[in-house]
């Protein structure tokens, strides 16, 4: 947490999609960081101790979203990550993402209303 608000590290390599998810965060008082790759991401998860982790599947690499969250169950991490994908909803039918130590996967687009349900729950 900083200054009483939880802290979410956003990872997208879509700007655009960045900035929208820092616009409805912000606006149910959550702190955003952004990382643009998932090494980016995972320099930010060690430097700024997020509450929860939003990361997309497929970034700069097929297959970033699966390492970035093979790489955070190597380090021990403890805190919900939720990957995104526009192709979230299918995968969540077909493959156990808690073998990633995933929280779960959330379908592109968001829904905002879905996506501060799913981090406040997680949070609890």
């Amino acid at each position: 947490m900083r200054e009483g608000k939880h802290v979410v590290l956003c990872i997208d390599d879509d700007q655009d999609f960045l900035d929208s998810l820092r616009l409805i965060l912000e606006a149910h008082d959550f702190v955003v960081i952004e990382a643009d790759s998932a090494e980016a991401g995972l320099k930010a998860y060690k430097t700024e101790n997020p509450d929860v982790v939003l990361c997309d599947l497929m970034m700069e690499e097929i297959d970033a979203g699966d390492n970035f969250a093979r790489d955070m169950k190597a380090l021990g991490n403890k805190v919900p990550v939720f990957m995104l994908s526009s192709v979230g909803d299918a995968m969540n039918r077909s493959t156990d993402y808690t073998q990633l130590g995933l929280a779960g996967m959330l379908q592109k687009p968001i829904d905002p209303d879905r996506l501060v349900r799913t981090i406040r729950s997680k949070l609890k």
